[in-house]
């Protein structure tokens, strides 16, 4: 035969071995609530809030005891989806909660630039169909204005009024989506703009009836269907939709829900009074308050009890679909809970705090027949996301910098040597701008005006009430050393006034 009437057998054998290829990947679904604190759910202590369907899926996964992120949703979302920390990318936290001036604080930028990949985009070349739903929020309100503003700012940034969509149309441009999720890798995107909640279509906001998550949503994003009720259920809807469009894999579901986020809404009457009558849980203190706390801790519990229930449909459909044994499920929070909607009295501080409160999340891989069922006490931090999600897609050659470690050792019960993790929190929300540097158990964090440290065992005093900067001096100088070296290695910018050389 003549070797040219053998090439479209040879096209046809390369095409097979791709599609073989491709068919191997696992299907990945990201789940991210937001503002959901560590013990806001079963499987991590709660005897208050109720998730049952986690905590089933808990008992057949690795559940990570220390997983962290940072203490607010703009950093860590910048974090999760570049997998890079915030020096690089210039998000410290929300812009709009900042506090302070310019000579004590490196204002934060709102839009990460689209230097910065996101795991999108090297997934898309992987063969990945991906949709976004939800909470984005690593795009600000005028990125325009960002890009053409010199940096560092010298005052923080603000947004549109509650109501206002003066922004709207530029935001549909091309210049301006190539920010968004589908400029950024992802196919369809359901949700996701600058808002950092959903009561902002609303002019009353948090205050406006259903707050953004009964219908109709007034998300530009969304589009209103006729049977929409709850925006949870809306969200997971899609998510199944686009999942059965594509089951032919792989898939990337990148379902980042906008609850249990602010404002605290009743999922339904009967799910109100049932938290409502409820026994408080007396080691965390949820649900001990009295009046309108409890009214919000009720709804806010309510909203949680949807996030799971939500799961069961979407674990119900992987079922039915035979999808379940090739997908593998990460569901964790972006932050602490919210002290105006949760409460916890085994940690120091809540959202924006720089204390566990803030920084410790839920988190929990499944993936049958591949991951071993157990609790590990490794740290982890949301910047492990990015090389987890490569390793899963069988990448090796993405070429972008990486500031965390991929957990697929972890996930097959393989060695994952100790390491230090990182925080740069560089202005000013519930805390002043500090470093933060943690290795197993200890903590250290240095305040950037003054130099000053504390030092902590989160084993044996889970709290942080007790600084051992003075009674473990040695531990404190290995660890403040480490984190200064970490700084002057990777040049991180530091604010005007402080007197640390790094």
């Amino acid at each position: 035969m003549s070797p040219f009437r053998s090439l479209p057998f040879l096209a046809i054998a390369f095409a097979l071995s791709v599609l073989k290829a491709e068919a191997s990947k696992p299907n990945i679904i990201f789940i991210l609530a937001d503002d959901l604190g560590v013990q806001d759910v079963g499987f991590m202590g709660s005897k208050y809030f109720e998730t049952p369907v986690l905590d089933e899926l808990a008992e057949d996964s690795l559940v990570f005891e220390n997983a962290f992120m940072y203490p607010t949703c703009s950093p860590s979302r910048a974090a999760i989806l570049t997998g890079q920390q915030s020096f690089r990318t210039g998000c410290y936290t929300v812009p709009v909660l900042e506090k302070g001036n310019a000579e004590d604080n490196i204002f934060s930028r709102w839009t990460v630039g689209t230097e910065h990949p996101v795991y999108s985009q090297p997934l898309r070349e992987a063969g990945y169909k991906q949709i976004h739903l939800g909470k984005w929020h690593i795009v600000g309100p005028h990125p325009d204005q960002e890009s053409a503003t010199e940096f560092p700012l010298q005052k923080a940034l603000k947004q549109p009024a509650n109501g206002d969509l003066s922004w709207l149309p530029a935001h549909r441009s091309p210049e301006i989506q190539k920010y968004y999720p589908n400029g950024r890798g992802f196919d369809e995107n359901i949700g996701g703009t600058w808002w950092g909640d959903p009561s902002r279509g609303y002019q009353k906001g948090y205050n406006a009836p259903g707050g953004g998550y009964v219908a109709p949503f007034k998300n530009p994003f969304i589009e209103e269907k006729e049977n929409d009720e709850w925006l949870t259920d809306r969200l997971t809807s899609d998510a199944i939709d686009f999942i059965d469009r594509h089951k032919n894999g792989p898939f990337f579901v990148n379902l980042h829900y906008y609850a249990p986020h602010m404002p605290s809404v009743p999922r339904s009457e009967g799910s109100m009074r049932h938290f409502m009558t409820k026994p408080a849980d007396s080691s965390t203190g949820q649900g001990q308050a009295k009046g309108k706390s409890r009214e919000s801790i009720a709804a806010y519990a309510t909203m949680v009890k949807s996030i799971d229930d939500n799961l069961r449909r979407l674990l119900d459909y992987l079922d039915q679909a035979a999808l379940r044994e090739n997908t593998v499920i990460i569901f964790s929070s972006d932050n602490g809970f919210n002290g105006r909607q949760s409460v916890n009295g085994n940690l120091r501080g809540a959202k924006g705090h720089i204390y566990d409160g803030g920084l410790r999340v839920p988190a929990l891989i499944n993936w049958p027949g591949v991951v071993k069922a157990r609790r590990d006490e490794t740290p982890i931090h949301g910047l492990d996301l990015f090389p987890t999600f490569l390793d899963l897609a069988g990448m090796d050659d993405y070429q972008g910098p990486l500031d965390g470690n991929s957990l697929l050792p972890l996930m097959k019960g393989q060695p994952f040597a100790d390491r230090y993790l990182y925080w740069q929190i560089s202005s000013t929300y519930k805390n002043p701008p500090c470093s933060i540097i943690r290795k197993n158990q200890w903590k250290l964090i240095q305040f950037l005006k003054d130099g000053s440290t504390e030092l902590y065992n989160t084993d044996q005093d889970p709290k942080e009430s007790k600084d051992l900067s003075k009674h473990q001096p040695e531990m404190a100088q290995e660890l403040l050393k480490q984190l200064e070296s970490w700084r002057k290695e990777n040049k991180v910018p530091l604010p005007p006034s402080s007197p640390l050389n790094h």
